[in-house]
């Protein structure tokens, strides 16, 4: 069976983002699990310090944690450089870029073996662009088709200040046919699988779907029904 997916609205590796990080080693089985950590979304900005600050971060909270320098395509398709994702029981994609992060991954080796890592159980996670292209949909700078990795859905990160009702209108009027947009407050997730997902985290979760829209909580459970 396939691993968890965890979709991260941003502000990841912050205090307050404990208990939903703890949710998701958890939700690797393993006791202690090896993670790894992906600055490829930004890799134009401090992708060191970035890989450093999650690395640290889950240390803590008791992961087997490094990071995986992927920055470009180049590193994307080495194979070398990427062994370590075959005994990895998480793979976390941070913040940065969306369209750097969806034109390394898209028919890369990196790509392949993480699908690979989450077919055997691994959880994928991301945060704020790390989520965004893990949806089917991707909004930035218009409409585009992102990994596919949930299917139906479109990830909205940083949601906290948002107007829903104006939200849910444009999206009537712009979304691709049948997409449900998942509105992610930061330092808040959606854990689990494509028809069910556990909010997790300090904030909440706006569904849009249809031109109309429902908040969820922390603990509480939004079914898509894809």
């Amino acid at each position: 069976m396939s691993g968890a997916v965890a979709l991260v609205g941003g502000d990841e590796f912050r205090q307050g983002c404990e208990e939903m990080d703890r949710a998701v080693l958890e939700a690797s089985g393993v006791s202690e699990p090896t993670l790894l950590v992906l600055p490829t979304a930004a890799a134009r900005e401090n992708p060191a310090l970035a890989a450093a600050n999650g690395v640290r971060y889950f240390a803590v909270l008791g992961a087997d944690a490094d990071a995986l320098m992927v920055l470009d395509s180049d590193d994307a398709n080495d194979a070398g450089l990427l062994a370590p994702l075959e005994s990895a029981d998480v793979v976390y994609l941070t913040g940065g870029s969306p369209a750097h992060l969806l034109d390394v991954l898209s028919g890369s080796l990196l790509l392949e073996r993480m699908l690979e890592a989450h077919r055997r159980g691994a959880v994928l996670a991301g945060s704020s662009a790390g989520a965004m292209v893990l949806g089917e949909w991707m909004r930035f700078r218009g409409w585009r088709r992102a990994l596919g990795v949930v299917p139906g859905v479109a990830v909205l990160p940083h949601h906290e200040r948002a107007d829903p009702d104006a939200i849910a209108a444009e999206l009537a009027e712009s979304a691709p046919e049948g997409v449900s947009a998942l509105g992610i407050d930061g330092k808040t997730g959606c854990l689990g699988r494509p028809r069910e997902w556990l909010v997790v985290g300090d904030g909440g979760v706006t569904l849009y779907r249809g031109g109309e829209w429902r908040r969820y909580v922390s603990g509480e459970r939004a079914e898509l029904g894809l």
